[in-house]
């Protein structure tokens, strides 16, 4: 049966509240191994991959599950692929409901994207390096990095278009030379690839997790130690959408549905209330610089939704507006140093704070310096 072209609205919207994108998806759990061998691409772009499951998980139907394994296909479009017979279990036709054994080979063939042109638009770059193979950008809050649907404007993705005469084209169309992403409310730097070679070897780099990122932060409070590891894996929140805790339950459900996440910091410059740090994530995942710090209970300034505060020049100076100097978390993608993916040269690049942070910075230095 040939598997017939995706539709833009088949692709799920990406979570843009993520703070980096690590290159390729994660697996969901070590449950199911790609068998490499055994994964074709025809001419087409239609991509034929079989899994093998490793044990039973009782109560996971095969579509939750592979929606897990591959999060840019909708659960609609894979019961779509399943009924009509492009996903099988161990050869044979099945059913979205049907739970997975463990020895069972899954069988399953993903349709090729939709031909789909971005639609380059005059947005503004704010361009920190360049050369042939890849550029860096230092990122404005409020822009989401790449268009999640067809008819969607307005992203960095649609101002690349515009920008560069080449770009990466990777596996996604609606994300031409996104080799990591940014969440729409955090600045910073983000390096674009903008040939295929220079994604891929980026790509790996991301994925080998050889890429050093310094996020610059303010958080609320004084930490204890100047510097530290935080190792707490992260869960979705059961009830609230999309906010993420650390898991403090069993380690057999950690194991199965917690995502391992590790962040490193260090404190720079210490102020009465607050603190500046630097932020070095070792894993990529959804919010877990905002997590993790709100957890050793020292929330990123501004950031509400786990547990900071807004900060205003009343509040920290006795006079002055009392508006919110920043709107958002007090992050910044501040650093990033990898291994040039053509001329193999270690490459360090910063991006400077926005306005808002650079203020607020230099608030606490002037009145609330210890």
């Amino acid at each position: 049966m040939t598997a017939e072209p995706l539709e833009p609205d088949d692709l799920l919207d990406e979570d843009q509240e993520a703070e980096a994108d690590e290159g390729p998806p994660e697996l969901a759990d070590d449950d199911a191994v790609d068998v490499a061998a055994d994964e074709r691409r025809g001419p087409d772009q239609t991509r034929r991959v079989t899994l093998r499951i490793r044990r039973k998980l009782p109560g996971r139907r095969l579509d939750k599950y592979l929606h897990a394994r591959f999060p840019r296909l909708s659960r609609t479009l894979l019961q779509k692929l399943i009924k009509q017979g492009d996903i099988t279990v161990n050869g044979k036709p099945t059913k979205p409901s049907c739970e997975p054994e463990a020895g069972d080979r899954v069988n399953v063939v993903i349709p090729p994207p939709e031909p789909y042109d971005l639609v380059p638009e005059p947005i503004p770059l704010d361009i920190v390096y360049e050369d042939d193979y890849l550029l860096a950008i230092n990122k404005p809050k409020g822009i989401i990095v790449h268009p999640s649907h067809a008819s969607q404007t307005g992203t960095l993705a649609n101002g690349l278009a515009y920008y560069a005469r080449s770009l990466s084209h990777g596996d996604d169309p609606f994300r031409p030379g996104i080799v990591h992403r940014l969440d729409k409310n955090t600045t910073g730097i983000m390096i674009v690839a903008k040939t295929d070679e220079a994604h891929w070897r980026l790509s790996l780099q991301f994925e080998r997790r050889t890429v050093v990122k310094t996020y610059l932060g303010v958080v609320e409070g004084s930490p204890d130690l100047d510097a530290d590891v935080i190792d707490a894996p992260l869960i979705t929140h059961p009830t609230i959408k999309d906010r993420f805790i650390v898991s403090i339950t069993r380690p057999e459900v950690v194991r199965k549905l917690a995502k391992h996440a590790i962040t490193e910091y260090e404190v720079v410059e210490r102020y009465r209330g607050y603190s500046l740090v630097h932020l070095h994530p070792k894993t990529g995942r959804t919010h877990q610089l905002r997590v993790h710090m709100s957890y050793i209970g020292h929330p990123l300034a501004g950031d509400t939704f786990y547990g900071g505060h807004y900060v205003s020049e009343l509040s920290l100076t006795g006079r002055g507006s009392d508006s919110p100097i920043t709107s958002q978390q007090a992050l910044h993608a501040y650093r990033i140093r990898f291994t040039h993916p053509i001329t193999e040269q270690v490459t360090e690049l910063e991006a400077p704070p926005p306005p808002e942070l650079h203020r607020l910075i230099q608030l606490l230095r002037e009145h609330r310096h210890v």
